[in-house]
């Protein structure tokens, strides 16, 4: 049987003998993980299938995936075993359903700090005016944020048209009374242009201000403070009123963490007891993420690569995900490349 391996930076493929599987443990068996389609993700479920070939012994292969089709096929039809990034919120109310009919189970957290939003300034910023890291202080320094088209006006870069974000963020505006203290929320256009309009800030070092999100490349390249509002997270009015269009009266809150998961199938789960030990301590943190990210940013890689640099320069976070069996076998793969 043949299995891939990371070989002079790259995943290659190699034999090895029988007995190796035999002895790998448990019965992995056949393992098809979720190959979702942005880079996180496809990052990750690339880390899991070198990890449970060359440490568990598993026969792991990875399919497409998406959130909505991958989490319905995981309950009707138990496959794929394995979905690395499972965004929880967006499907919670399905995922918990499966849960409770003994069809899937939540083996670990992905993201320990979850899906991060927030509003947020540049840190040379804050260490120039320290009182930026709460609103309190943004209202205060309102006037460095100069509008481009308005002298007259402040400038709170929003989210772009169409996106949810759209929504959360021009009601977090108006709760947070921000055109009381000058600011104008602006539309970025784009994804794009958002993150083009951080990086031209930081190239010039000018005051920036407004909304963005993690884990992502750019608060992997720009180091980025969120904005302390003040007001704690209320989490069932964010849920019931600030996500929603038609919502009359929102009122401040911080962003709640969206959690990120690793979802199985219980099929899996109880054929495969220390591959699902290792899922189950298998998280990121979001600036790691970030990191991670950036790096794939820079050098156009995808989730293939990003693992094989993964493997060898976080040597010490991966070791600890895996049992000390699984570390030596996987120390004997690694010495090829």
């Amino acid at each position: 049987m043949r299995f891939s391996l990371l070989c002079s930076g790259m995943l290659a493929s190699v034999a090895l003998p029988v007995s190796w599987f035999a002895s790998a443990a448990n019965d992995c068996g056949q393992v098809t993980i979720a190959d979702m389609n942005w880079n996180s993700a496809t990052f990750i479920a690339h880390v899991d299938q070198f990890i449970l070939q060359q440490g568990y012994g598993c026969d792991a292969e990875l399919v497409p995936g998406d959130s909505i089709p991958t989490t319905t096929s995981m309950i009707e039809k138990s496959e794929p075993d394995i979905a690395p990034e499972m965004w929880s919120n967006t499907m919670r109310e399905a995922l918990d359903i499966g849960v409770k009919e003994g069809r899937l189970r939540y083996a670990g957290v992905t993201l320990s700090d979850g899906g991060e939003e927030g509003f947020w300034v540049p840190a040379y910023l804050v260490n120039e005016y320290p009182e930026l890291k709460t609103l309190a202080g943004i209202r205060a320094k309102a006037k460095l944020f100069r509008h481009p088209e308005d002298p007259d006006r402040a400038a709170m870069m929003g989210c772009p048209a169409g996106w949810t974000c759209q929504i959360t963020t021009e009601h977090l505006f108006d709760a947070l009374n921000l055109a009381d203290s000058g600011f104008e929320l602006l539309d970025p256009g784009s994804g794009a242009g958002l993150a083009a309009s951080i990086a031209k800030a930081y190239e010039r070092k000018e005051p920036w201000f407004g909304y963005y999100w993690a884990p992502t490349a750019i608060l992997g390249k720009y180091e980025m403070v969120k904005v302390d509002f003040g007001t704690g997270v209320d989490v069932a009015h964010y849920q019931s009123c600030i996500t929603q269009a038609d919502c009359l009266n929102p009122k401040p809150t911080m962003y709640p963490p969206s959690p990120v998961d690793t979802v199985v199938t219980e099929k899996f789960a109880q054929r495969a007891p220390q591959a699902l030990a290792y899922l189950s301590k298998r998280s990121f943190t979001n600036p790691q993420m970030n990191r991670i990210l950036a790096w794939m940013e820079d050098n156009q890689a995808d989730g293939e690569i990003a693992a094989d640099y993964f493997f060898r320069e976080h040597q010490k976070l991966w070791t600890q995900w895996v049992s000390p069996e699984a570390e030596k076998r996987m120390m004997e793969a690694l010495k090829t490349q």
